[in-house]
């Protein structure tokens, strides 16, 4: 091995070590992403009486913003529900959303 190989050997070796601790710090530094889902959240309930659009759409199965804000703005026009079945008069809303949504809805 040449002199010029020998002496540039041991700085390769430091450097590629250095970048490899560097990556590694940046990667490990990084907080684990939430992923973000359409699925509700399981075992909570919520007051359609109370509940913002963003509580709705969190927790109700099959409900996302849009008919969430349906919801609220039906709750507005029309004062406070006063049986759950009320929900089917919200466009949007159908049998199979309060099927899925049993045990999650309180008024």
């Amino acid at each position: 091995m040449s002199n010029f190989q020998s002496f540039i050997k041991p700085f390769f070796i430091l450097w590629l070590l250095a970048a490899c601790i560097g990556w590694q710090s940046t990667v490990m530094a990084q907080p684990a992403e939430q992923p973000v889902s359409s699925q509700a959240v399981q075992g909570e309930k919520v007051n359609i009486n109370t509940a913002s659009a963003q509580q709705l759409a969190a927790v109700l199965v099959g409900v996302g913003e849009t008919k969430a804000q349906a919801i609220v703005a039906w709750r507005e026009a029309n004062g406070a529900f006063t049986a759950v079945e009320q929900l089917l008069e919200v466009k949007g809303i159908g049998q199979a959303t309060l099927d899925k949504n049993n045990g999650r809805i309180e008024l």
